[in-house]
């Protein structure tokens, strides 16, 4: 993990907690999902009414769906495809939690069907303020995509545009309204498992994780995870068409849910994007390079020098409190 007051705590937790893995724990702490022997991949996405979402800016079911959407965008991120999910969920009481709960959890089943999976069961139960939902999702792969394995001479890549969920959420918390189009990509998160698969199977991708907390701050995992520098191209970066969304929401706003992956160098993958974007009817960027080194690093132009990205993507525990909606 990079760096960050968020995962300095999640390293203190864990410890040494690589030590006394299970020999059946393949993958463990420090990438999107661990991985159990032969092939099950399972991750856990907690929502937080007032942290992850508001209802006075979406609906209940849009947050159920939005909820589940963002625990399956981690089976992409290693490569895994969806098998279902188990949802626990704490509603407060009174009696208009009493429909406001029943869409919310409608939402969680019928996106995770969306998304060709199963609502496998969970727990449901009181909370004492707003709303909690806690997703764990399952899924298989016969190749984990992992943080830890970038090289040197690869080349990086990110699928779709980045920044419209976090002009949404800059939008809401100054009073506008986001217009449609950014407004779904903040409530309709699209997992990308089938283009994860593809990429891993057709092209060779060696490493990736998906982009939940800013392009900035999470090439800031793979780069320590790999041990590693990421040199980022500024003028590649494919940030979202709309007037309302910036190079800066691009780089750290977070919420995109689209992949960065790290893909053989040369002809023969250029020669496969245009054959990505058919299948998919999803653009592939490539955005910077792997070189020798450490860190993350951002480049204005080819003839500049790179200099070091001195700031990350979302922490919720950030020295100003992190950010709020």
């Amino acid at each position: 993990m990079g760096p960050g007051r968020e995962f300095d705590r999640i390293r203190r937790l864990l410890g040494e907690a690589h030590a006394s893995l299970a020999d059946d724990v393949l993958v463990g702490p420090g990438d999107d999902a661990a991985v159990l022997a032969p092939d099950l991949v399972v991750s856990s996405d907690m929502a937080l009414e007032g942290i992850h979402f508001r209802l006075d800016w979406i609906t209940p079911h849009e947050a159920g769906g939005r909820a589940v959407a963002a625990a399956i965008s981690d089976l992409a991120a290693m490569g895994a495809g969806l098998l279902g999910v188990l949802a626990s969920v704490a509603l407060p009481g009174g009696e208009e939690w009493e429909e406001r709960g029943d869409r919310f959890m409608a939402g969680i089943r019928d996106r995770t069907e969306e998304l060709g999976g199963a609502l496998l069961g969970g727990d449901l139960t009181r909370s004492p303020a707003g709303l909690v939902a806690d997703v764990v999702a399952l899924g298989r792969t016969r190749r984990p995509l992992r943080r830890s394995t970038a090289r040197a001479g690869e080349e990086l890549w990110v699928t779709g545009q980045l920044g419209a969920a976090a002009a949404a959420v800059e939008l809401w918390s100054g009073g506008g309204t986001p217009p449609p189009e950014l407004r779904r990509r903040y409530t309709h998160p699209e997992p990308r498992i089938g283009p994860a698969l593809w990429l891993v199977r057709t092209v060779g991708a060696s490493a990736g994780l998906d982009l939940s907390d800013g392009l900035a701050g999470d090439a800031s995992h793979m780069a320590a995870a790999s041990g590693v520098r990421l040199i980022l191209d500024e003028s590649r970066i494919p940030v979202d068409p709309h007037p309302e969304v910036t190079l800066e929401l691009a780089l750290h706003g977070g919420e995109d849910y689209e992949l960065l992956v790290a893909l053989p160098g040369g002809a023969a993958t250029q020669a496969r994007v245009e054959e990505f974007e058919e299948v998919f009817d999803l653009s592939l960027t490539r955005i910077g390079r792997v070189e020798p080194g450490e860190g993350v690093w951002i480049q204005s132009d080819e003839g500049s020098p790179p200099r070091l990205m001195d700031r990350g993507g979302h922490d919720h525990f950030r020295e100003d409190g992190g950010p709020t909606l």
